[in-house]
């Protein structure tokens, strides 16, 4: 961040005591053409200077976004394990947070065997809630779903990242796509449409990266 704000100051400071400079020419100078022209260039370089802030603004919003959710992943964290935190192990795996009655019910994170990881809500011993599912298996290896959960399957709203970088935004019912969502592959085109047991259904809207509408049937 520091660096960034460096690069800020250093890019503008420059394009600054120009336009100062251009400024004191225009109180000095008499001809009024020479005046226009160099008004016309002062307004350019405010200009510039406006929209190179707003760029390495959006990276510093950027920036900030990522540690806040880091932030918020560890606070989470810091409370399980202050919070009535247990470790139960199972023939699969083991399950690390809060317990009731014996029961995986409030925040906790489970291992798997396998590799498979989930971090998120529990209730009456089951994923549900808000939640992240990282997968390790050989055909997931790398994909990751981050939304809600109900009696331990993805149900409800949620956003599905493939190890391809492609992703699917929408509906979940019984751990599989179902309603409405939207595909986006890797190339930036987005498809919009109904799913159903997984799987694309009815007309679907693929808007392209070139700005192109296509229509598909399945």
């Amino acid at each position: 961040m520091f660096n960034l704000n460096n690069k800020i100051y250093s890019n503008n400071n420059n394009i600054l005591l120009e336009l100062i400079k251009d400024i004191n020419q225009v109180i000095n100078n008499s001809t009024n053409n020479v005046n226009i022209k160099i008004l016309s260039n002062a307004i350019n370089k405010i200009n510039y200077i406006i929209n190179e802030n707003k760029k390495y603004f959006e990276l510093l919003r950027n920036d900030i976004s990522s540690m806040l959710s880091q932030m918020n992943k560890r606070f989470d964290e810091l409370k399980i394990n202050n919070s009535n935190k247990q470790e139960i192990k199972y023939k699969d795996g083991k399950y690390i947070g809060q317990v009731v009655n014996g029961l995986r019910e409030g925040k906790g994170i489970w291992y798997g065997d396998d590799g498979d990881r989930y971090e998120g809500e529990w209730r009456n011993n089951k994923k549900e809630g808000k939640g992240t599912y990282y997968f390790n298996n050989e055909s997931k290896k790398g994909d990751r779903y981050e939304g809600d959960f109900k009696n331990g399957k993805r149900e409800g709203k949620g956003i599905y990242y493939y190890n391809s970088g492609r992703r699917y935004e929408g509906d979940f019912r019984n751990g599989k796509r179902e309603g409405k969502g939207i595909y986006y592959y890797i190339n930036g085109d987005r498809e919009m449409g109904d799913y159903y047991n997984g799987k694309p259904i009815g007309k679907h809207v693929t808007l392209t990266a070139n700005g192109d509408v296509i229509t598909n049937n399945y």
